[in-house]
């Protein structure tokens, strides 16, 4: 199997599966001087884990994270920082149950990749998904964090959940805030009680619902991205795409600008005291490629979690005409736990990107620890 790899200056490959002994992944690329330490990585990872609410799944796995390789002791801090070399980080499985599989060893569960892994490989680790199990995005959540750590504290990125099934947060009570004061990265207090009962019900019945997560990152200066193949929205794109469970993405105003004026999306510019100044961000941050210093804001679809209870329709690996019904420990919306995992894809792009960028055209100098600076 290949392409368990993704970027270019900072490379982050991924390996495990929800089944096996452990997960993990390999960060290659990331300068050296940082501090980096256990507890960075694992209070991004505390925020995906499992088992810590009604409304997913219950599986029970601690995700606690080891580094094995990249960083050593600084004699000036008596801390750790990275080397320059591999950063290499485990999380074990502690908690499967592979026989709640075992009835669909050789069946084909609609909404699943198991038909399509099979036509490609001829094998598939049916346990939980094996490779295409969510919980990979683990590993995600833990290469993110590194590269939260090269950019620095100046940018700031954070998702909310902005919609669950057909029940959207209302803009005009967006508080970013709110986010961490509740179970569901919700930016609107009051949608939290009309997705408590839209998924009460879904749950009661067997089913699952879909959600969108949108992600802002804020602090981006301009200049990064590399047309005209390198675009960084769609690397960010493309990177977001790859999360399981994705079926969209957007930028800015998005499928919203086919709607609009060309006087509407336009982005008008005035110069302040700091600077130019846009008057609004319907380009989500980016244009032609290329970060324009405003927030860069995208948002994702989540199709419903595959696994249900509800009997559908399918075939086994022998041809035959079958029913499966998908038993087991499931999120009923997938979309709730997949903040922290959009957060930390955008970091990804984000932190490959300015490396790039700095190494074409030397803007944004690197403290060692200090991230990312203002070309």
């Amino acid at each position: 199997m290949s392409h368990n790899t993704f970027g270019h200056l900072l490379r982050v490959t991924t390996w495990g599966e929800s089944h096996g002994p452990a997960l993990g992944c390999v960060v290659d690329g990331c300068p050296p001087g940082i501090p980096l330490a256990a507890p960075d990585i694992q209070r991004w990872l505390d925020r995906r884990r499992p088992g810590q609410g009604r409304f997913v799944s219950q599986r029970q796995e601690p995700d606690a994270v080891r580094i094995l390789s990249g960083v050593f002791e600084d004699a000036k801090t008596a801390g750790q920082v990275t080397t320059g070399a591999p950063i290499s980080m485990i999380i074990e499985n502690v908690d499967q149950r592979s026989r709640d599989y075992s009835d669909i060893a050789t069946s084909f569960r609609p909404g699943h990749a198991d038909y399509a892994y099979f036509a490609k490989y001829g094998v598939r680790d049916y346990r939980g998904g094996g490779r295409q199990s969510a919980r990979e995005t683990a590993a995600r959540v833990a290469a993110g964090a590194v590269a939260r750590k090269v950019l620095g504290a100046g940018v700031v990125i954070r998702a909310a959940l902005a919609q669950i099934g057909p029940h959207a947060a209302d803009r005009g009570r967006w508080d970013w805030d709110e986010t961490e004061r509740n179970p569901f990265w919700a930016p609107d207090a009051a949608i939290v009680p009309v997705w408590e009962a839209h998924l009460e019900k879904t749950r009661k019945a067997g089913s699952s619902t879909g959600a969108v997560i949108e992600v802002e990152a804020s602090g981006v200066p301009a200049g990064w991205g590399a047309p005209l193949y390198g675009k960084l929205d769609a690397e960010l794109a493309a990177a977001l795409m790859s999360i399981n469970a994705a079926k969209g993405v957007e930028i800015g105003a998005g499928f919203a600008a086919a709607a609009l004026s060309g006087e509407e999306n336009a982005d008008e510019m005035r110069m302040s005291n700091a600077g130019p100044a846009f008057l609004s961000n319907r380009a989500g941050g980016v244009l032609g490629g290329i970060s324009t210093g405003q927030p860069i804001v995208a948002r994702v679809a989540f199709k419903p979690t595959s696994s249900i209870l509800t009997p559908r329709r399918s075939i086994n690996e022998a041809g035959e005409e079958i029913e499966v019904r998908t038993t087991g420990r499931h999120d009923p919306c997938v979309g709730i736990r997949a903040a922290p995992v959009v957060e930390a894809m955008t970091a990804c792009v984000l932190a490959d990107a300015f490396l790039r960028h700095r190494g074409q055209t030397g803007g944004g100098a690197f403290a060692p620890g200090g991230g990312a600076r203002r070309p």
